[in-house]
């Protein structure tokens, strides 16, 4: 039975790491991903500005 003991754990990781995947494509789009795009786009358009560098190093 140690051969079960073994493979146990990665198995458990495993079927864990599925559900993530699942539940990370599921949601992906749906009723809120124009809201979630407009506001991504918000904080990069924040961000942008204050990140360019000054003219010329003056």
């Amino acid at each position: 039975m140690d051969y079960l003991a073994a493979l146990t754990p990665p198995a458990v990781m495993a079927v864990a790491f599925t559900a993530l995947i699942v539940t990370i494509v599921k949601s992906q789009g749906g009723p809120n991903k124009a809201k979630e795009d407009a506001a991504a786009d918000a904080m990069i358009a924040r961000s942008e500005p204050a990140a360019e560098p000054k003219a010329h190093g003056v």
